[in-house]
């Protein structure tokens, strides 16, 4: 029934749309291993109107990206951790070619999170089509999402205009969606009223999801705490037990770095945020870390020597996992202690936003977390 609705929108259109069908899956690094593994999955894929009035929007995304992530650090599903991956798209970027309804995948499903804040720092706007059913349509079509029907998988679609936009209807693209188990939840950047009169309210509810409405040009509300500098310290510390190998370790290793700079330039709060999730089950290195490899069951003996950082060349396969486990236990230790300290600034930082005047419009952080919150708990996920 989802080849034959999709396929029939295909024909239906006036440009060349390309169908779900005829869409080659990605299968992202580390997904593979995944799917074998028990643990429960957070899928997540966060869709950007990246237009000419969007600034507003991304950098919401930008300084709030770590407090989503920390939302999920807790969650539990029949005892067991879940796996979260995000994934990033922008639309309605002119930049974008037409016959790819000016839409793009920028990260697909990842545990990587830093490619992810890379991503969302590296994002620029520029006038275009939005064309909201046709990227629903490309996260349906190039995303690994999960087949299992207990998985919590989440598109969230960001925005302001018209729904109804494009050559791919989105009434096509939504029902597709929850036929797969895949929530559409929508967020308008603009006015209750105007979300609705724009469909953005039809279409989370033919998806199952929630219609959110926010303001794109409020700041997100900063309180800097006295525990920010200790964070951004044992932030730092932590990143002296990561043990980069493969081809991919050298450059994660920058971006790990650069991340905390761009966390940092935006706000020591921001930075405290990125500590907490770095120092959370939800942050996940193994495809470029061997602390991380081998707590997921990864042998060091499986590692080729010439993959191995400089200092380990000469160890034997016992000295290796000694030298693992000493940084593991270095992590875990640190971990402990940003979590300890994350707590209390916390604390803090509710205490200070209750003596400020609450404004009751939303931002992107609040309309996402409140949202997936409830929907993750609506499938079973404890916090």
């Amino acid at each position: 029934m989802f080849r034959k609705t999709l396929l029939a929108a295909c024909a239906a259109a006036l440009t060349a749309v390309p169908c779900l069908a005829d869409v080659t899956p990605v299968d992202p690094k580390g997904v593979i291993e995944a799917r074998v593994s028990a643990e429960p999955k957070i899928q997540i894929a966060i869709l950007l109107d990246t237009s000419g009035s969007m600034d507003g929007l991304i950098n919401q995304t930008r300084e709030q990206l770590w407090r989503i992530v920390n939302t999920f650090a807790t969650a539990k599903k029949e005892g067991k951790r879940p796996r979260l991956e995000l994934a990033l798209y922008q639309y309605g970027n002119d930049g974008i070619p037409a016959a790819q309804h000016h839409v793009q995948r920028i990260v697909p499903l990842t545990t990587d999170l830093d490619k992810v804040s890379e991503a969302l720092f590296k994002l620029s706007t520029n006038g275009g089509n939005e064309y909201c059913g046709a990227a629903i349509s490309h996260a349906l079509g190039e995303l690994e999402w999960s087949p299992s029907p207990k998985d919590l998988k989440l598109i969230y679609i960001a925005g302001n205009e018209p729904f109804t936009q494009g050559p791919i209807s989105f009434r096509d693209s939504v029902k597709a969606s929850i036929g797969r188990g895949i929530v559409v939840n929508t967020i308008h950047a603009g006015t209750q009223e105007q979300g609705i009169s724009d469909s953005w309210a039809e279409a989370a509810k033919l998806a199952d999801g929630n219609f959110l409405f926010i303001d794109s040009n409020r700041a997100v509300a900063r309180v800097d705490a006295p525990q920010d500098a200790e964070l951004a310290r044992l932030s730092q510390a932590m990143n002296k037990t990561y043990i980069a190998y493969g081809g991919e370790g050298k450059a994660a290793v920058a971006r790990q770095e650069a991340q905390d700079k761009n966390a940092m330039g935006v706000s020591a709060g921001s930075m405290s945020t990125r500590a907490a999730a770095k120092a959370s089950p939800m942050y996940r290195n193994g495809d470029w870390d061997l602390v991380d490899a081998k707590k997921e069951g990864k042998p060091m003996k499986a590692v080729a020597a010439d993959e191995l950082p400089t200092e380990m060349r000469g160890m034997n396969d016992k000295e290796r996992d000694a030298y693992v486990e000493k940084k593991g236990k270095e992590r875990s230790d640190l971990q402990a202690q940003i979590a300890k300290i994350s707590a209390e600034r916390e604390q803090y930082v509710q205490g200070e936003l209750k003596k400020k005047a609450k404004d009751s419009s939303k931002t992107m952080d609040d309309a996402l977390i409140e949202s997936a919150k409830s929907q993750a708990q609506k499938a079973d996920f404890a916090f």
